[in-house]
């Protein structure tokens, strides 16, 4: 018997541009620490984030690079990028635990069509 994988059901034909929200939403976790989005987008936000993390606590050039193609290349300030706050806070910080490195908490209802809001952090 084949097992279902969870994906979130998405509106959107385009799915590269479904693939530009996560990777957006992915880089703003990252510089923030924390973002509000829907119950079902910060699911399958956490899910990816988890990976990434994963993949940052070995900090190797494959790794270094692998998490390049999903991240923007974006500068925090001088002298940090997301990528590096990635692979020297957030690989470190999480190097014992074995996974469960991001949380979603819901937050209510958004006011304009009555979605489910969560916080991921």
């Amino acid at each position: 018997m084949s097992k279902r994988i969870y994906k979130r059901q998405s509106n959107v034909k385009n799915r590269a541009r479904t693939e530009r929200v996560r990777r957006n939403q992915l880089t703003d976790l990252i510089i923030h620490g924390k973002i509000v989005t829907t119950h079902t987008k910060a699911k399958e936000l956490s899910r990816h984030a988890d990976k990434l993390i994963t993949i940052a606590k070995k900090d190797t050039v494959a790794a270094r690079r692998h998490a390049a193609k999903i991240l923007r290349n974006i500068r925090i300030d001088e002298n940090e990028t997301a990528l590096t706050k990635l692979f020297t806070k957030l690989g470190p910080k999480y190097a014992d635990r074995s996974g469960g490195y991001t949380r979603v908490l819901r937050f209510g209802t958004r006011r304009g069509d009555g979605v489910t809001q969560a916080i991921i952090v």
